[in-house]
């Protein structure tokens, strides 16, 4: 990757006045290992960023909403599963100490914000009432995650 040495000869290099017989640098980079290196962590980081996510499964669902814009801190996920059961990001909770583990997990965010996902088969009196636990623990700024795709008012499948 750095310099190298180029000795002279009598081959059909060029020649310079009172070089003889001295060793001139080669200032030239060698970009091809550098390339390679990036090509593998591309390849890291696109194979890696889609495990990323919550990792809770759900079967959301479908809406022809447009997509929030993200934010610079992680977003607080709290997921509803088909059981009813919840999970604060990937970690199951019990009902009873739903309130108290988002109080304490307010106290260190800087963001009121806070990501629902809910099972599409669970009944929605299950989601209201998991919103007003949330609002209860001080977080108002609730934002309902589906996936896009969805049928629009129409009955069409959103574009």
């Amino acid at each position: 990757m750095g310099a190298g040495v180029i000795k002279g000869g009598r081959g059909g290099g060029h020649r310079r006045r009172g070089s003889r017989g001295k060793a001139a640098v080669m200032s030239e980079i060698n970009v091809t290992p550098f390339v390679d290196v990036m090509l593998v962590l591309l390849i890291i980081f696109m194979v890696a960023a889609p495990l990323l996510t919550v990792g809770v499964p759900l079967e959301l669902p479908k809406t022809a909403a447009q997509a929030v814009a993200t934010e610079q801190e992680e977003p607080l996920t709290i997921s509803v599963q088909e059981d009813g059961s919840l999970s604060i990001q990937n970690t199951p909770v019990a009902e009873d100490d739903l309130i108290d583990r988002l109080r304490a997990i307010a106290t260190e965010r800087t963001s009121d914000k806070l990501f629902l996902r809910a099972d599409g088969r669970i009944p929605y009196q299950r989601v209201v009432q998991v919103m007003g636990a949330l609002n209860a623990a001080g977080f108002s700024n609730i934002t309902l995650v589906t996936d896009a795709g969805g049928p629009d008012f129409g009955g069409r499948a959103a574009n």
